[in-house]
């Protein structure tokens, strides 16, 4: 068992979360691949490479492609007004797509720990109809368009709504024949639903924790959690209400190859002049660097840049990573919440940088 393997199957013994998957893989090949634990605590249902995770806001990276291909295709202005897209759009100012995607528009950030719905629920659900109160509600932007990094889920879900109206397809859509489609993935790999029940890793939450009682206070526990199985409280099969911040669901593998497609100098998504400008650090109008591009945080770890963004929420936790000098990227997932980004991927990809 090498250090990564060591640290991972710690990280499950250790009761820190029942199951976890790690890629660490070049444009070309995984390089390391490791799975371990359970995806379904009371049914013993042990995690393998199809086995799928919701993985949150790092939906996001996909949503910022899609917005690149339209701007690619000359059908949007990535410095123009949202509002000549969103005629209906919310928000005082010369609020721009670039502001949107880079999280500088200003816009109102509410805990979105409540924004789900049971997969029973699921055909009824109306996304426009649920978020359009909210930013009623929250219509006060916070700063002046570009003043400073404000991160907002309901920015993306702005950025949803373009898509969909500039495109004429709704997000799910745009994202499965426009992205997914064109790198090879299918809905049993990477989509917007769950395709396959055994397979889907059921969510977790420390039975007892500081950070249940917070989730208690966001989240009616009866209706979306079942009885404790151990040391954890299960979710029930549930969807985020909005997809274009963090509704994907699937497998390590699928990141993969997600991953793979921006590592390669041309590839089937963007051409290299606008892939290249998902990678570009945002600065403030007053020249301070935000630490964010578009979608894209930016770090170093141990002298190596990356690029990054992490999902979590109810049960779930995901990181996804590039090292741009190297030329390689890493993904974990896990099937307990995740809150904050927690830069996990810091521990393993440490052990493979510092062996090559």
């Amino acid at each position: 068992m090498n250090k990564i393997e060591t640290e991972l199957t710690q990280l499950v013994e250790t009761q820190k979360a029942p199951s976890v998957q790690y890629a660490w893989f070049d444009k070309d090949e995984v390089r390391q691949r490791y799975t371990y634990g359970l995806a379904n605590v009371k049914d013993q249902v042990l995690a393998d490479a199809k086995t799928t995770y919701h993985v949150f806001s790092t939906t996001k990276t996909f949503t910022a492609v899609a917005v690149l291909q339209l701007v690619e295709a000359g059908k949007v202005d990535i410095n123009a007004p949202a509002q000549r897209y969103l005629p209906d759009f919310p928000y005082q100012g010369e609020i721009t797509i670039k502001h949107l995607l880079n999280h500088t528009a200003g816009i109102p950030n509410p805990v979105p720990l409540s924004w789900i719905h049971l997969e029973s629920a699921h055909a009824a659900f109306n996304r426009n109809d649920f978020f359009k109160p909210i930013m009623a509600k929250h219509h006060a932007v916070k700063a002046k368009p570009n003043e400073k990094f404000a991160y907002s889920n309901l920015g993306y879900i702005l950025l949803g709504q373009l898509i969909e109206q500039v495109s004429g397809m709704s997000y799910e859509q745009y994202i499965e024949e426009h992205i997914l489609r064109r790198i090879g993935l299918g809905p049993e790999q990477l989509g917007f639903t769950i395709y396959d029940h055994v397979r889907n890793a059921t969510g977790y939450h420390k039975k007892s924790s500081f950070s249940s009682l917070i989730l208690g206070l966001f989240l009616d526990k009866s209706k979306y959690m079942g009885e404790p199985e151990g040391s954890w409280r299960p979710f029930r099969d549930y969807y985020v209400n909005g997809a274009p911040y963090g509704g994907l669901i699937g497998t390590a593998d699928a990141y993969v190859r997600y991953v793979q497609e921006l590592l390669k100098p041309d590839g089937a998504l963007l051409s290299p002049e606008y892939k290249r400008l998902l990678f570009v650090e945002n600065h403030t109008a007053n020249g301070k660097p935000t630490g964010m591009c578009l979608s894209w945080y930016t770090g170093v770890m141990d002298g190596h840049r990356y690029y990054t963004h992490a999902g979590g929420g109810g049960g779930y936790y995901c990181e996804i990573r590039i090292y741009p000098e190297r030329g390689v990227g890493s993904v974990v997932m896990f099937n307990r919440t995740g809150m904050t980004d927690e830069r996990y991927l810091d521990k393993p990809d440490r052990f493979v940088i510092g062996d090559q």
